[in-house]
């Protein structure tokens, strides 16, 4: 499904949408270039599940936050991730799978620690604030029911 958001208000609010149809167990795989909008996903996503978007920053020095909603979220930032082994340092699997709704950034640096059925989110810059947003592991029928 491909989607175009005009601003960060809009990217905020296709992710507000995709955070209302998450639940737990599930894992949002975000990719893009950097400055593309990814972060601004996460504070859409977040404020489904109750987080002010204040609260919400990039997660790159501390590479996981963990929120305590209901089902948790845990937003996940590899941006500084450089080999796998890394992401056994981290916990990564701890993360995944389990009963809270975990939200990766840079997920293409997870590679085969991802699971299958992984929700993933391109953002690709079209312009200075516009973005085409790609989502795969949703179907359309579905986005037009949120």
């Amino acid at each position: 499904m491909r989607l175009l958001s005009k601003g960060p208000e809009e990217t905020k609010d296709i992710g507000f949408r995709l955070g209302r149809f998450l639940k737990g167990g599930d894992v949002v795989a975000l990719y893009g270039e950097l400055g593309s909008g990814k972060t601004t996903m996460v504070k859409g996503i977040a404020n489904a599940l109750g987080i002010e978007e204040r609260e919400i920053v990039s997660a790159s020095f501390t590479m996981i936050v963990e929120y305590s909603t209901t089902p948790p979220l845990f937003h996940i930032d590899l941006y500084r991730i450089e080999k796998d082994a890394e992401l056994d340092e981290i916990g990564l699997q701890n993360y995944i799978g389990g009963e809270g709704i975990s939200v990766i950034e840079w997920a293409e640096k997870a590679g085969r620690e991802l699971p299958e059925d992984a929700i993933w989110v391109e953002l690709k810059s079209v312009s200075e604030t516009m973005r085409e947003i790609i989502i795969e592991g949703i179907d359309e029928k579905d986005w037009d029911n949120l």
